[in-house]
C-alpha cells in the first residue's frame, strides 16, 4: 500500500494517536514491535500558534519511528492552515486531521468531533490545511454527531474532494464516546463506495488476532488502527500480523519479555523526557505492562515511588526471579472502563 511516498505493507496495522500515551517513548515500544505507521498525540493548532511548550513539544519525532503522522485538531481555518506548515517544519511523513475527539473541552471550541455538526467547516478546515502542506494529509474521524446524524458517507466523499490522502474511521458517534460496541457496518459501505480511492482504515475495539481478521474480511478496510489495545501490550500488532499469515497463534510474551520492553520504554522516557519527568510520566505504564501476574502489587508499589532508573531495574530483576515461568493471560482492554484516550486532553 502506498500514500504518496509513503510505503506501507499490503495491510498496515496503524497505532492511533493518545492523549498523554502515543509520546514518542511508547511509540519506540510500539515500532518494536510491529506497529507499521503512528501518530502523535493530538496538537492544538492555536498552541502551536502561540508557542505553547507542551504543543511544540509534542511535534518529536525520530528517525526510527517512521514513518509518522503529526496530529492537529481546531476549528479556525487560518489557524489550522498556519498550523499545518508549522508542523511540516520538522518533518514528518504526512500531517493528520483530528476530527474524532469527543471530549467536552475539545468539542465546545468547535475541534475534534464537534465538526461533525458542520460537514462545510469540515470540508473548509481539511482544505485549510492541504493549502499549506505539501506533505500527504489524512484525517481520523467518527461516524457522526449522534445516531440522528450519522454523515460519514457524505463526510468520506467531501474530504476525498478535497485532497486528503487516507481516511480513518472510528466506529462510534460522538454521544458514545467510548462506550457500546463499535459499529463497523458503515466503514465497510465507505470501502465498498466506488467513488472511494483512498485507504480507509478501520478503528475501535481491535484487541485480539481474531477479531482483526475477521473485520478484514467481513469490512474490506484497507488496514486497521489500534489504540487502546496496545497500552500495556505492544505486542498485539505482530501477534496480528502473524495469525493474518499463518492462522497461527504467537506464543503469550514471557516475564522476561515483559520486563525487556519496560526497560526499553524506561530508558527511551528518560532520554527525551530528562531524570525527573522521564520517571514520573513512566509510573503509570507498569500496571498496565504487568498486569495478570498474582501478588505483583508489592512490586507495582515499588516501581512508582522510586526516582533513579538503577533502583527500578534492581526492582524489575527482582520480578524476573519471583515470576520466572510465569505466563500471565493477555492483557485485554474492558472498552467500558474507559482506558486512556483523548479524554485526558488538556
Amino acid at each position: 500500500m502506498q500514500i504518496e511516498q509513503i510505503i506501507l505493507p499490503e495491510f498496515p496495522l496503524l497505532l492511533a494517536p493518545m492523549e498523554d500515551v502515543s509520546d514518542p517513548p511508547f511509540r519506540s515500544v510500539c515500532k518494536a514491535n510491529g506497529a507499521d505507521m503512528m501518530y502523535t498525540e493530538f496538537i492544538s493548532s492555536e498552541g502551536l500558534i502561540r508557542d505553547a511548550i507542551k504543543s511544540r513539544r509534542k511535534l518529536d519525532i525520530f528517525e526510527e519511528e517512521r514513518p509518522v503522522g503529526i496530529q492537529i485538531f481546531g476549528g479556525d481555518e487560518e489557524a489550522m492552515g498556519m498550523s499545518a506548515a508549522i508542523a511540516a517544519t520538522v518533518n514528518p511523513d504526512l500531517v493528520d486531521i483530528n476530527f474524532g475527539c469527543p471530549v467536552k473541552k475539545v468539542v465546545t471550541k468547535g475541534a475534534g468531533a464537534g465538526v461533525l455538526r458542520d460537514i462545510p467547516l469540515m470540508v473548509r478546515l481539511t482544505e485549510a490545511v492541504v493549502r499549506n502542506t505539501k506533505l500527504p494529509v489524512t484525517v481520523k474521524t467518527r461516524l457522526g454527531w449522534d445516531e440522528s446524524s450519522i454523515n460519514i458517507e457524505e463526510v468520506a466523499e467531501r474530504l476525498q474532494d478535497v485532497g486528503i490522502k487516507a481516511l480513518a474511521i472510528h466506529g462510534r458517534t460522538r454521544a458514545q464516546m467510548y462506550k457500546g460496541e463499535a459499529d463497523w457496518t458503515l466503514i465497510g459501505r465507505i470501502k465498498e463506495n466506488p467513488r472511494i480511492k483512498i485507504p480507509i482504515f478501520g478503528n475501535g475495539d481491535i484487541n485480539s488476532p481474531e477479531k482483526a481478521l475477521e473485520y478484514k474480511n467481513r469490512y474490506g478496510v484497507d488496514g486497521i488502527m489500534i489504540g487502546r489495545a496496545a497500552i500495556g501490550y505492544p505486542w498485539i500488532f505482530n501477534e496480528i500480523k502473524h495469525f493474518l499469515q499463518t492462522g497461527e497463534h504467537l506464543p503469550l510474551p514471557t516475564i522476561q519479555q515483559r520486563v525487556e520492553v519496560i526497560r526499553h520504554h524506561l530508558k527511551r522516557s528518560l532520554e527525551w523526557k530528562g531524570p525527573v519527568y522521564g520517571i514520573l510520566e513512566m509510573r503509570r505504564h507498569y500496571t498496565n505492562y504487568l498486569k495478570g501476574f498474582p501478588n505483583i502489587k508489592e512490586f507495582r508499589s515499588k516501581l512508582v515511588q522510586l526516582n533513579t532508573y538503577e533502583e527500578i531495574d534492581d526492582i524489575l530483576k527482582q520480578v524476573l526471579i519471583r515470576y520466572d515461568g510465569f505466563i500471565a493471560e493477555k492483557n485485554l482492554w474492558s472498552f467500558a472502563e474507559g482506558a486512556p484516550n483523548c479524554e485526558t486532553a488538556k
